[in-house]
């Protein structure tokens, strides 16, 4: 089965077990409506519909209709699975013996832009990338997804060396001025805050990645950034209220900031704290 086919397959299947868009999607658009999301701009969305009673499809409907034809919806589509220099791979591998672990390592799977799921981004941003229609960035650890006029441009370039950096997709979204939504999650997941990090001065150390492409035990290995989102969290805690607008849905709260301030504002805190890690 191609790509393209699987995904037409995938987002077919989850439209047949989808959930009736009954009185929370309806609120959810209300919600939506109230926060200042731009009709005809660009909105990444971070978010968790666990507890919701919602399937996916009713809430991307839901971002599409708030943005109108002419907005983008992105989402980040990350795959640590693919490497054995992440998080994912050591906590996978914690308790395996030497043998185990080798042969796990000889048998994951190489990313495919168009095949590889993103179990750990959630249920909105496997909908999102497996849409009829949808444009995925390349790169095999940190790619972002997107469905709108202007997902193209922005996906099309995304070079291995820069995870999240100026050669990245963020860049484009900083540059077109995109807003960030966070859909009952917190600031800790905010990937946007990874861009920061490009920006900061002095840059942060440099670490080598590895991860599978193309076909399995093809490995390539490559330098960038050392990324560290362990206090995106407090960051996010102490951006200005000004910067967000806020409401709750479904028992939790949901945000709304515009990307250029709250990368400003991240990028101020980490060039003051973190200077002595550089």
């Amino acid at each position: 089965m191609t790509g393209e086919r699987l995904r037409d397959t995938m987002a077919g299947e989850r439209l047949r077990n989808a959930t009736d868009k009954g009185p929370r999607s309806a609120e959810l658009g209300d919600v939506l409506g109230s926060l200042g999301i731009r009709r005809g701009g660009v909105l990444m969305v971070h978010a968790s519909l666990s507890g919701t009673g919602l399937a996916p499809e009713p809430v991307r409907d839901a971002l599409l209709n708030a943005l109108g034809p002419e907005g983008t919806l992105i989402v980040p589509t990350f795959t640590p699975e693919n490497s054995d220099t992440s998080r994912a791979y050591r906590e996978a591998v914690a308790d395996m013996g030497e043998a185990e672990a080798a042969e796990y390592r000889r048998t994951m799977p190489p990313f495919d832009p168009d095949a590889t799921g993103c179990p750990t981004m959630g249920a909105l941003a496997e909908c999102v990338w497996s849409t009829h229609g949808a444009v995925r960035s390349s790169h095999p650890q940190t790619s972002l997804a997107g469905l709108g006029p202007r997902a193209g441009k922005l996906l099309r370039r995304h070079p291995l060396r820069s995870h999240l950096g100026r050669l990245s997709p963020m860049a484009g979204l900083y540059a077109a001025d995109a807003q960030i939504l966070l859909l009952r999650v917190g600031f800790e997941v905010c990937s946007a805050f990874h861009y920061a990090e490009y920006l900061m001065r002095p840059r942060p150390p440099r670490r080598t990645y590895r991860c599978v492409v193309g076909a399995k035990g093809n490995w390539v290995e490559y330098r960038d950034l050392s990324l560290d989102d362990s206090d995106f969290g407090k960051i996010g805690a102490q951006l200005p209220p000004r910067m967000l607008a806020e409401a709750a849905w479904a028992s939790r709260t949901v945000v709304l900031c515009a990307m250029r301030d709250v990368v400003g504002h991240a990028k101020g805190q980490m060039s003051g704290y973190r200077r002595a890690l550089a």
